[in-house]
């Protein structure tokens, strides 16, 4: 017994089912805008009768692009990374483009370098660069300045447009919170020195104590997992003088406020905890968390639609964009029951 293998229809037999030129199909497709709106719908129909698929291959050779964009992230499983991506593909999608995605389990710039070299060696039409960029060597800087690129993790190139949550706002909106609830200062457990995002948070965080006139404790870091702030949150706990924590991600708040609690520490009558992201268990934990949202998809749609205008328009200048964040007060903030 043999099997058949079904041909795809042609271009040239959806135009004549939609009795048109060959070259109209192709301008129909393209999206061309010099097409009369009745036989745009008549070969459309066609082409969806005949189960027509576009070749992207075939259409890049034409228009010059590849209608895919791809993204850098890091190798891991953060809810921020997925719900970043999540952005991204909608927004994308939505926009008629696929999304082509390469990791590193490095921040090193060689690493980074790989990564992009591997998206713009299969053809995409431009960049969202969803890791830190620590040290910008000049490799990065010639591969960001071939395709349009936007980094949203706050970081930069020379070439590159930004898009990124205002991280210094959110320290601070977490960190007044504490404050204004009475607690004399704040501690914080900052997520790791390399990362942008954590180092602009420590700035805020310092910068809201001292305009207040409070003393600025050491920081300590994590990275961003509940083991590290279940590590953190040991230390921390054994210090009576600790009233207040600001907690540099959801996931080690949740760590944190088991070790205060196996320690006896009430959360929040004796430590009130603010966490930053606000993912979704920060609403079910016990007791609910205080959080500062930062909406991840929101920031990875807002990137995309900057990546689209950059394509379209390479001498358009674009200002970076900063998305605010927002503070929810839930259960583990209250005024500290001693003075």
């Amino acid at each position: 017994m043999t099997i058949e293998t079904r041909r795809s229809p042609s271009m040239r037999e959806v135009a004549q089912a939609a009795q048109v030129s060959a070259q109209t199909v192709s301008r129909v497709l393209s999206d061309h805008p010099h097409v009369q709106p009745d036989t745009r719908a008549r070969v459309l129909a066609a082409a969806n009768k005949l189960g027509y698929r576009r070749n992207n291959t075939a259409r890049a050779l034409v228009t010059g692009r590849s209608n895919t964009l791809g993204v850098v992230t890091l190798a891991t499983s953060f809810y921020s990374r997925a719900s970043l991506a999540l952005g991204i593909e909608h927004e994308a999608r939505r926009s008629g483009y696929t999304v082509n995605t390469s990791t590193t389990a490095s921040l090193a710039s060689p690493a980074i370098g790989a990564s992009i070299s591997r998206l713009v060696d299969q053809g995409v039409d431009g960049l969202v660069i969803a890791v830190p960029l620590i040290d910008v060597d000049e490799p990065l800087e010639q591969l960001t300045r071939r395709v349009p690129t936007v980094v949203v993790d706050g970081s930069r190139t020379s070439a590159a447009d930004v898009v990124a949550v205002d991280q210094a706002i959110a320290a601070r909106l977490a960190t007044e919170h504490l404050l204004n609830l009475g607690h004399r200062t704040v501690w914080h457990l900052a997520g790791p020195s390399e990362w942008s995002d954590s180092a602009t948070r420590v700035i805020g965080w310092k910068q809201a104590l001292e305009d207040a006139g409070r003393d600025v404790p050491p920081e300590l870091h994590g990275d961003w997992t509940p083991e590290a702030g279940y590590r953190n949150g040991l230390l921390l706990g054994r210090m009576p003088e600790v009233t207040a924590v600001l907690v540099a991600s959801d996931e080690m708040a949740f760590g944190l406020i088991r070790a205060l609690t196996e320690l006896g520490r009430r959360v929040p009558e004796d430590v009130s905890v603010v966490g930053i992201d606000d993912i979704a268990l920060a609403a079910y934990s016990n007791p609910p968390l205080t959080t500062v949202r930062q909406s991840f998809e929101e920031t990875g749609r807002r990137a995309v639609a900057h990546l689209l205008r950059q394509i379209s328009d390479p001498e358009r200048d674009s200002a970076p964009e900063l998305v605010q964040p927002e503070l929810i007060v839930r259960a583990t903030t209250c005024a500290p029951t001693s003075t």
